[in-house]
């Protein structure tokens, strides 16, 4: 599982748009979106969690690509070194 960082999102993106936006390279497995605490609005970022090579088919297909007037940052979630996600020590 790989996930994917998807920035320059437009401000009235939905999950579920980005869900079908990621589904044509593959199953989509897990989805956040970033929203405004006060607006609800999306803060312009998300999280999409695919398999390997669906992950990497979208991040070549959507990196660049316009949408509503932004150009989408797609690219493999960067983890900051020592950095843990969750689990058990």
């Amino acid at each position: 599982m790989i996930r994917i960082y998807a920035g320059g999102l437009p401000p009235d993106m939905t999950e579920q748009e980005l869900s079908e936006l990621f589904s044509e390279h593959g199953r989509v497995r897990e989805l956040s979106l970033a929203h405004d605490v006060f607006t609800g609005r999306c803060r312009g970022f998300g999280f999409v969690a695919m398999e390997g090579h669906h992950a990497r088919a979208a991040i070549t297909g959507l990196n660049g690509r316009e949408v509503r007037g932004h150009i989408l940052r797609v690219n493999q979630e960067k983890t900051k070194p020592g950095a843990r996600r969750g689990g058990r020590r």
